[in-house]
């Protein structure tokens, strides 16, 4: 592990500071009769709760390595957002904090693209806890509804390990799917290891399915993101399509694109 920070951490500080507006004065405020703009080296240390000649050695590239405690507390003292943060990390070598749990709200960008190929590309949208919170109309001609009022109908783990899912996939894709849909269970539960709902998730497939169970002691993971995947379309037949996964790291989204093979 390296023992000193990057040049960019120093300058990425300064410029940050020099953004933030004084106590007691609005970032669109009127001018300070400060000479330099922003906060002072002293007034980010304070608020960080670490000493300016410390702080005043970060800026200048001469201190070691701070650890991840000092970060997080830098990052609000400087009142940073989540990608500014991350940054911030990872001038210094350390991997961004993960989030606590995804987020709620789709971006309202996604939900428009999901309706501008309502007639052409099935598209959906689930988050890292694995619950679908959007597909388009094609999507759901493809896919169908999971039926019930169980907790976990929208969750893309639980579908895998009902009837429904060798009826879309037929026998061989429906266990080719629950392979891989427990190991994705088993690294969202490393993403979020305190997540009550996937630890209950996976405490009722356990119990209801010798399946799961199986698969779950091979202790896999996967980062299968692309393949081609055969489904049966309710009054078509069986299709072909490619299936791509984009991830959206802030959010934790998981944007899937079924394109039809020609």
């Amino acid at each position: 592990m390296p023992t000193r920070i990057k040049a960019g951490f120093g300058e990425y500080l300064r410029l940050q500071r020099a953004t933030m507006a004084p106590p007691g004065q609005s970032a669109r405020g009127p001018a300070s009769r400060r000479r330099v703009p922003g906060l002072r080296r002293q007034e980010v240390a304070e608020a960080a709760g670490i000493s300016v000649e410390y702080y005043t050695r970060l800026e200048q590239g001469r201190a070691p390595r701070p650890s991840r405690e000092i970060l997080t507390a830098l990052a609000g003292a400087l009142n940073f957002t989540a990608p500014e943060r991350d940054h911030l990390f990872r001038l210094v070598g350390e991997l961004p904090p993960e989030p606590l749990a995804p987020d709620c709200e789709v971006r309202p960008g996604l939900l428009q693209l999901l309706r501008n190929l309502d007639d052409t590309v099935p598209v959906t949208i689930h988050d890292g806890r694995l619950d679908v919170m959007a597909r388009n109309a094609a999507a759901a001609e493809l896919l169908g509804t999971q039926p019930g009022r169980s907790r976990y109908r929208r969750n893309i783990v639980h579908q895998g390990f009902s009837a429904a899912a060798s009826r879309i996939l037929g026998d061989e894709g429906a266990h080719r799917y629950a392979r891989w849909a427990t190991a994705e269970l088993r690294s969202a539960m490393g993403r979020y290891p305190d997540d009550e709902y996937l630890r209950s998730l996976c405490a009722e497939l356990s119990a209801t399915s010798a399946t799961f169970r199986s698969y779950w002691e091979r202790g896999e993971v996967m980062a299968d993101r692309s393949g081609v995947k055969r489904l049966r379309h309710p009054t078509r037949g069986w299709l072909v399509f490619q299936s791509e996964m984009l991830h959206d790291p802030e959010r934790d989204h998981w944007i899937v694109i079924y394109s039809p093979s020609r």
